[in-house]
């Protein structure tokens, strides 16, 4: 089944228990390491939204599916978050809420979104939707067996 008809609204501070828990459960889906919990996330969601540093567009069809949280700037688009439920996936709403993004979206500006090198279906996601490699940050954590070097 193909999704063809989302309907969008931006979201306001009495969607962020939904976008929390969504946030929550996005940031396992992609194997991220932010620790916070539900709570700390709708805390951190409400603070974004009522400042107006975020906005947060809400995808529905005859129920919530999808979101959407950017920041805009005087040149850039920076897409932080796109969640589809889990239930909901492979039908066509990522496709079809980011379609509706893009028609929203002033084309002078540049687009963004991060994403994690080893969320593969993420990556092919987002080149599907035309957005092409830019950057790739490396990182040795704290307590690994960093190479060590000698000065001489």
């Amino acid at each position: 089944m193909i999704s063809t008809t989302l309907n969008a609204r931006f979201a306001s501070v009495e969607d962020c228990s939904i976008l929390a828990a969504w946030n929550y459960q996005l940031i396992r889906d992609e194997g991220h390491r932010n620790p916070m919990n539900v709570w700390e996330l709708e805390e951190r969601m409400r603070g974004w939204l009522a400042s107006g540093e975020y906005q947060a567009i809400l995808f529905e069809e005859n129920e919530p599916v999808a979101y959407a949280l950017f920041k805009e700037t005087d040149d850039e688009i920076d897409l932080r978050q796109f969640f589809v439920v889990r239930h909901r996936r492979h039908q066509g709403i990522g496709s079809c809420a980011m379609a509706q993004l893009f028609a929203l979206w002033p084309k002078e500006k540049r687009w963004t979104v991060s994403v994690l090198t080893k969320n593969t279906p993420a990556v092919a996601f987002w080149q599907s939707q035309g957005y092409a490699d830019y950057a790739l940050t490396l990182e040795i954590l704290p307590g690994t067996n960093a190479p060590q070097r000698s000065l001489t």
